[in-house]
């Protein structure tokens, strides 16, 4: 239809014959080659939309340096894992083991991070402050059995707040968000409580780095003060010399191999570097809250941070 109308209307004009019929299907003609236009920009469109939200929710892997050095730290503790920095000041990324740094797994506790960010924008959460009261049920951690704030369960890493936040935000609502901001397989699964945790949802190192930094700036689809708050209950450590924002993460994977994460960022002279640590070990016995934390520190401080220098 749209080769048949462009070649009538590169005739020359004194063979077009101009009657009520001829221009009755040049009139169809016209509206049905707009309307595959129209299509044809929208479907164009979205294809510019989903490279940019790819190239947006990851940092590139192809300007990355591989620094195998690092490797030393996941050895020393029997661990297999990836690192990778980057350093916002030159858009350099620094990273170990890139077939891990690529791979999806499951985010477990990191995807508090996005659990806070979507509570809070929709006012689940109302603030940081917000109390969600204890359901009476003894569990492992001591910690968590008691009335809690935002701020306490974030720190705390406390799942059954958290479970409880998403199911008020539910499930519609939260695969919305997820969507939108192209967080990993966007998989919520069947449970809207543990989909994080049971291999449903996955995201790869390289695509937290990439969330870390949207974080970071306001450049993900929430308001500031959603933003704000979140970063303010990431950070840890906060002294002369720099300053350190994190989340930590551990769950099972479908082999059941310990996953352990941090993402986070480290600043210092007001120059942030992002980073993200992937721990995997087959070890049950394994002290993963020690090992992550000791790992990523460790790369931290060869790499020549925590002394205000960077």
């Amino acid at each position: 239809m749209v080769q048949n109308f462009t070649k009538r209307w590169k005739q020359p004009h004194s063979t077009l014959t101009v009657n009520p019929d001829n221009l009755k299907q040049l009139l169809k003609e016209v509206l049905i080659f707009k309307l595959i236009m129209k299509k044809t920009i929208i479907y164009l469109s979205k294809i510019a939309c989903f490279v940019l939200l790819i190239a947006l929710s990851s940092c590139s892997v192809n300007r990355a340096k591989v620094d195998d050095s690092l490797k030393k730290y996941f050895d020393d503790n029997k661990v297999e894992g990836c690192f990778t920095m980057l350093s916002n000041t030159d858009g350099k990324v620094t990273v170990y083991n890139l077939a891990m740094d690529t791979a999806r797994v499951l985010p477990a506790s990191t995807f508090k991070i996005v659990n806070s960010l979507i509570g809070l924008e929709t006012g689940v959460i109302a603030d940081e402050k917000m109390v969600i009261k204890w359901d009476g049920i003894k569990r492992s951690v001591e910690a968590w059995n008691k009335d809690m704030t935002m701020e306490e369960a974030f720190k705390v890493s406390c799942v059954p707040y958290y479970q409880e936040v998403a199911r008020r935000i539910g499930k519609d609502t939260m695969k919305l968000w997820i969507d939108s901001i192209g967080y990993g397989n966007k998989n919520l699964g069947d449970k809207i409580d543990s989909f994080w945790l049971n291999n449903q949802l996955k995201i790869s190192p390289d695509e937290q780095l990439g969330l870390m930094k949207r974080l970071y700036f306001d450049q993900l689809p929430f308001q500031k003060r959603t933003q704000q708050i979140v970063r303010d209950v990431m950070l840890q450590e906060d002294n002369t010399a720099y300053t350190l924002s994190y989340k930590t993460g551990w769950g099972f994977d479908e082999n059941n191999n310990n996953i352990g994460w941090v993402v986070g960022w480290i600043e210092e002279n007001k120059h942030p570097y992002f980073f993200v640590t992937l721990v995997k070990s087959a070890d049950p016995a394994i002290d993963m809250k020690t090992v992550r934390l000791t790992i990523t520190k460790g790369i931290l401080k060869q790499l020549g941070f925590f002394n205000g220098r960077m």
